[in-house]
């Protein structure tokens, strides 16, 4: 397949400066980036397409050849890889960088987040001084209690860090690792994974247990399951399904105060047994006897 003019692939007018090409270059590649079109294969040819051109009319030196020499200023038909008129007749290679507007794009993109790459294009280039962010997922516990995570990420080379996620940190926070950036700060931001039949809500934690209806009735003990382990529970006599228990300082610890911490509500549910022994039959119906004598 013919290239097409690299004027027409970027589409601006052969008269366009510099500030016009890179920023119909940006919106292009924005579009047609790998990163937000995953697996689509158009997408990725045109980001190449509009690389190429970008790569070729970015560069003075390169923009005067192409305008002059066309596609055979690089190509290899005008001799030994091209030609230079200011390098005595001999081609001179170019080294894209990239300019600072991968920066640009990524942090558009992403929010300024980690160097995901692009493909077989190249290597994002972020400005020096720049932070970066990117997002991590943990688990309910670990946001509650704390963790060390190790994450990995591609920059100018890959690195690996060991970064302590701080106990309460809640969904959307970040943590912040000092100079872990492009020569700035990384911020990574915290996701929390849902944990079945668990609620947050700030520092207090929401749960559901069951307790036997006996216990309901007549109240006594239940354990009941929180972060920090088992609890023992007075139930008090005649406690309906539904009711709220409070568990104080169960919840989540305060990241600016490690000594206070929330509460843990436990919503009861009472226990049905779907089957009962012949003398637990015989029970329930003298004691529905009595109420219903009572009521009558």
């Amino acid at each position: 397949m013919a290239k097409r003019d690299y004027y027409e692939v970027l589409g601006v007018l052969k008269s366009a400066d510099e500030n016009q090409i890179k920023r119909a270059y940006r919106k292009l590649a924005k579009k047609y980036h790998p990163d937000t079109n995953q697996g689509n294969q158009y997408a990725e040819q045109k980001f190449k397409e509009v690389t190429e051109a970008y790569e070729v009319l970015s560069d003075p030196e390169k923009k005067k050849l192409y305008d002059k020499y066309g596609f055979a200023a690089f190509d290899g038909s005008m001799g030994a890889g091209g030609f230079d008129e200011q390098n005595g007749g001999q081609y001179r290679e170019y080294h894209f960088e990239g300019d600072d507007i991968f920066g640009d794009i990524f942090e558009d993109l992403f929010g300024g987040g980690f160097a995901h790459g692009y493909g077989k294009t190249g290597r994002t280039k972020q400005r020096k001084g720049h932070d970066v962010q990117s997002e991590i997922t943990i688990s309910f516990e670990e946001a509650a209690l704390g963790c060390k995570k190790k994450i990995s990420f591609q920059g100018e080379q890959r690195t690996s860090l060991e970064v302590q996620i701080p106990a309460g940190i809640d969904e959307g926070q970040s943590v912040r690792l000092k100079g872990k950036g492009y020569g700035g700060d990384l911020y990574l931001k915290i996701h929390i994974a849902e944990k079945p039949g668990y609620e947050r809500k700030g520092m207090d934690v929401y749960t559901t247990e069951n307790i036997p209806y006996t216990t309901a009735v007549l109240g006594g003990t239940a354990v009941f399951h929180t972060l920090y382990g088992n609890v023992k529970c007075q139930i008090p006599p005649g406690t309906q399904s539904g009711s709220k228990i409070r568990l104080r300082q169960k919840g989540i610890v305060s990241m600016k105060n490690p000594s206070v911490y929330g509460d843990a509500y436990v919503t009861v549910q009472i226990a049905v047994p779907k089957n009962v022994t012949p003398q637990e039959r015989k029970v329930l119906q003298e004691l529905e006897n009595i109420r219903y004598k009572n009521v009558g």
